[in-house]
């Protein structure tokens, strides 16, 4: 089966992959919300929750690696919260002499800056395995399945198809753009100009593949209303939640249930 390079869904033959799309998604929902309204500090909790994910990526077959290293890619967006390392108050354990301004390095700002870094982190993974262990249209199924408003579902499906069709669009203009420059046999560089005159030619890409995508998304979106097409896209009904599915949605949410109430008496 050919998987596009921007899908993140990996085929594996494992109990995560075969689990109910429904039950994976209010897990999922279900730790990150845990994992959210978990208490600053309250580390004993961020060690169960970490270990709970990493025992979901064993059994899921993904491997361990494989979802750390996506994972890593959201750690930089938590350098928005460093402010709070020198705003919280509280006992101060060292200070930053910068020019003329001072900053107070707060130990309850780094455990609150180091909690929000973890609960970022534990919520991406577990995004991450949803993702790859199931295919985006049973998510979609699944959204609708949980009661998720229809306009929100219809809006995340042609985002992700479109999404496909813009990346597509790109790669057609690297591939002219290939076909159209030289390549000097001696050094292997390409000619052009200079950095400005490379910053144009990107630029003037940059809104052709805008212009050339939204005709196209235009048609494409034309040819599904004249198939029918009213917000919401009709497949077979899914089948009814199994009672191994139901044993594990129950467990899962019990757990995840003790994992807060532990939070909230550890904080």
């Amino acid at each position: 089966m050919h998987i596009h390079f921007l899908d993140p869904y990996r085929p594996r033959t494992s109990p995560v992959h075969a689990l109910d799309p429904r039950v994976k998604l209010v897990l999922t929902l279900a730790y990150i919300l845990t994992a959210a309204l978990t208490p600053i500090a309250a580390w004993p909790v961020y060690i169960l929750l970490f270990s709970i994910i990493l025992s979901v990526e064993i059994l899921s077959g993904l491997g361990v690696g494989f979802v750390l290293k996506r994972a890593a890619l959201s750690l930089p967006f938590v350098l928005a919260a460093l402010p709070v390392i020198f705003t919280n108050g509280g006992k101060a354990l060292f200070s930053l002499p910068i020019g003329s301004w001072t900053l107070t390095v707060y130990a309850e700002g780094l455990g609150r800056f180091f909690s929000v870094a973890l609960k970022s982190w534990l919520s991406v993974q577990a995004a991450i395995v949803l993702a790859s262990s199931t295919p985006f249209p049973d998510l979609l199924q699944a959204m609708r399945a949980i009661r998720i408003p229809r306009l929100l579902v219809a809006i995340f499906g042609l985002m992700w198809r479109y999404l496909f069709v813009l990346v597509d669009e790109a790669l057609r203009l690297m591939r002219a753009r290939a076909a159209r420059s030289g390549v000097i046999a001696e050094t292997g560089h390409r000619s052009g100009g200079s950095v400005t005159w490379r910053a144009h030619v990107a630029g003037g890409m940059a809104g052709t593949l805008f212009l050339r995508a939204f005709d196209r998304s235009e048609r494409i979106y034309l040819a599904m209303v004249s198939r029918g097409y009213d917000g919401e896209i009709r497949v077979l009904p899914m089948a009814a939640v199994g009672s191994l599915s139901w044993l594990v949605l129950g467990l899962g949410l019990f757990l995840l249930i003790l994992l807060l109430l532990f939070g909230f008496f550890w904080g």
